[in-house]
């Protein structure tokens, strides 16, 4: 029985591990982004995941995949088919809508409650009302490629190595950034392609081909690295053309630099 009974918990995160048990597919409707930000989260974490619809504003979604993280891991979902997102006419409140019941969230500080109810008539009204706003709704383009592909082709393009520190730097970054803010994730891979001693050709490459920044976008951040003393390159002689540049961290400013430090550069520059 689900009416009228509420779901407590810490999180939006907490509240949604609830509901996922409970069902094979669900409906969400006008989500902020910390919300979407959790059901990133939660599908993550939950082995089988039930199938995800998102339904929102075009500007919450763009603010919120403005964040690598969550637009990446997003990306995976999608890319699993588990997640499928769409912008439209939206709610006056944030719902939870699964096959037999309806569910409203409301966050308030460090508390998350849901107000639940399957009483048959209603459950049917809200759905049909919110799938007719899904049919005609557009879908959500997202334009960051999948975290797991980003990992995956690093290894694989640039090194194992740097693979190791980009992951080791984005768990450091995962860890402090809720009090801080966002990142910015091309001067992440330069900062870690530069502890790797990476050509920047080969590394501003991958990132265009990936879909994290054009090349371009690569040698401006990395001309403002180095003009702010965090990184050097050195010339690299090729047998036709100009010289490569191999990038390196200022040894000024670093000394074995731990996945930690990086993270803290790449957030004091957000």
């Amino acid at each position: 029985m689900v009416d009228e009974e509420n779901l407590h918990g810490g999180s939006f995160e907490e509240v949604l591990a609830t509901v996922f048990e409970s069902t094979d597919a669900l409906l969400l409707v006008d989500p902020a982004g910390r919300t979407v930000e959790a059901v990133t989260t939660v599908t993550s974490a939950v082995a089988e995941p039930p199938a995800v619809r998102i339904l929102t504003d075009d500007r919450v979604l763009k603010e919120v995949m403005d964040d690598f993280v969550v637009a990446s891991t997003a990306a995976d979902h999608v890319e699993s088919g588990t997640l499928t997102i769409r912008t439209g006419t939206t709610a006056a409140n944030t719902l939870l809508l699964t096959e037999e019941s309806v569910w409203a969230l409301v966050g308030v500080d460090d508390h998350v409650a849901a107000l639940g109810s399957d009483r048959d008539g209603f459950v049917a009204a809200a759905r049909d009302t919110y799938e007719g706003q899904w049919e005609r709704a557009e879908p959500f383009k997202l334009r960051t490629p999948p975290l797991s592909r980003v990992r995956e082709t690093l290894g694989e393009d640039i090194g194992q190595d740097t693979r190791a520190d980009f992951d080791a730097t984005l768990d450091a970054l995962e860890s402090t950034r809720e009090a801080t803010g966002e990142f910015d994730e091309v001067t992440l891979t330069l900062l870690v392609a530069a502890h790797n001693d990476v050509l920047l050709y080969d590394i501003s490459k991958w990132g265009e081909d990936v879909g994290i920044a054009s090349k371009a976008t690569f040698s401006r951040t990395k001309t403002t690295l180095e003009e702010e003393g965090l990184i050097r390159t050195e010339k690299v002689p090729i047998d036709v053309g100009r010289p490569r540049l191999r990038l390196k961290l200022d040894e000024d400013q670093f000394e074995g630099a731990t996945p930690a430090e990086l993270a803290a550069v790449t957030l004091d520059r957000a």
